[in-house]
């Protein structure tokens, strides 16, 4: 059964999330019990904190533990002040109302935090992923999320580069998974492409992430929310992971998706400050790769942006960004990288062709960062000097094919008749 509220017209109250909650949990069954609640991290707006304190204020009293773990995928560890921010909480609520209320980053490539809970045989795999990959995939997550009773998912659902829509089981896997099935299934959305995957529901890797989340027997409630851009409450839906994200992802589709009638030359895409590295603040590629044009130039503003990836910056350095043939053709000198860099190396490089030893992009990514112009060069983006790029300048100016997307990253951009490279997996 699913718990669903949606606004109309307008973001739903606290009144009506907690009313939601209360109907999605009544707080005599979770009395003694030990919660884990798992979130995201920074990188995603959503109003975590008001679920947080309505769920700790439904259940907090009855449970015997109430626990935050942070669902950072390869994304870096939050100090605890950045945790308090995640959830809306003061210093002082914090050492008093919330004070029992545990902390926990994920440690994906920590061994002694991950459990195996089992194999995804190659038969499936073939068969999940269309008959692109056929090997044994292992399944590893925090084996924190065995200290309790039952999980809660709490997170937003958006259009997602690798799986389709973000949400559900996705918090999971990555979000507290195991390196194995992290860089599997991210080399596998690449492998199809980012605009044949984004925006579209049943893909391949969507399939992959609730076949692993299936192997895991601890029960699971999920909250999926569905933010509008003015970060207020579009809708709310409580269920299994698999039913909730379903129906969330129905109203996603609807709220973040911007359709358009013809693609355009010039992109100007202003990076959120909640990216702080090239790894996050690529999304503001992923979300607007469908509308640029053959031949046009996407630039991406952030002068904020002073890092490539704190976590896979030396990997980054040796390989670069590229397009997926640039890869694939030269599987043997790439494939013992980790597949979930070379993926994350395409979706912000974009289409592109390589043949003959020649690599030859459908369209050019510019840097107007905090990246050096030698480290653009390096890792095979183009440069510019963010401190010469006004957005003003281009504002105003579609019928000129000139977009300005003033906050990048989370809502799709789309063409009413896509082109066959763009038109779903």
């Amino acid at each position: 059964m699913i718990s669903k509220i949606a606004g109309a017209g307008t973001g739903l109250t606290a009144s009506q999330v907690a009313e939601s909650i209360a109907q999605a949990c009544p707080a005599k069954d979770y009395r003694g019990k030990r919660i884990l609640l798992i979130v995201p991290d920074g990188t995603r707006t959503a109003p975590v904190g008001l679920l947080f304190k309505a769920l700790h204020q439904q259940i907090g009293e009855a449970t015997k533990a109430f626990d935050v773990l942070i669902a950072l995928g390869t994304h870096q560890p939050m100090s605890e002040a950045a945790i308090r921010r995640r959830l809306d909480l003061s210093e002082a609520e914090r050492q008093e109302r919330y004070r029992s209320v545990r902390f926990f980053n994920h440690a994906w490539n920590e061994p002694s935090v991950l459990r195996k809970i089992g194999v995804i045989p190659a038969s499936e795999i073939d068969q999940l992923s269309g008959g692109l990959f056929s090997m044994d995939v292992a399944v590893e997550i925090n084996r924190l999320v065995f200290d309790y009773d039952q999980i809660v998912i709490v997170g937003p659902v958006f259009p997602h580069e690798v799986i389709g829509f973000s949400g559900g089981n996705k918090y999971l896997f990555p979000g507290v998974s195991g390196p194995e099935i992290l860089n599997f299934f991210h080399w596998l959305g690449a492998v199809v492409t980012n605009p044949k995957i984004i925006g579209h529901k049943w893909t391949p890797v969507r399939k992959v992430v609730d076949r692993a989340a299936a192997l895991l027997t601890v029960p699971k409630l999920c909250f999926c929310m569905v933010v509008t851009p003015a970060n207020e409450l579009a809708g709310l839906f409580a269920a299994t992971p698999e039913h909730a994200w379903e129906a969330a992802s129905d109203l996603s589709g609807q709220v973040h998706i911007i359709s358009k009638d013809r693609p355009f030359h010039t992109i100007l895409s202003c990076s959120p400050k909640m990216y702080d590295e090239l790894w996050t603040g690529g999304k503001c590629m992923y979300k607007l790769e469908p509308v640029l044009a053959d031949g046009g130039e996407l630039i991406i503003l952030g002068p904020h942006i002073s890092e490539v990836c704190v976590t896979h910056r030396q990997v980054l350095l040796e390989i670069g960004y590229h397009c997926r043939d640039y890869f694939l053709k030269q599987w043997d000198n790439f494939k013992h990288y980790p597949w979930g860099v070379l993926a994350h190396s395409t979706h912000v490089y974009g289409q592109g062709t390589y043949e003959h030893g020649v690599e030859k992009p459908r369209a050019r990514v510019t840097l107007a960062t905090g990246l050096t112009p030698e480290i653009c060069r390096k890792i095979n983006l183009g440069y510019r000097d963010a401190q010469s790029i006004r957005a003003e300048d281009f504002a105003n100016r579609e019928s000129e094919g000139i977009l300005l997307v003033p906050k990048a990253g989370e809502m799709l951009y789309r063409l009413n008749n896509p082109p066959p490279w763009a038109g779903g997996c």
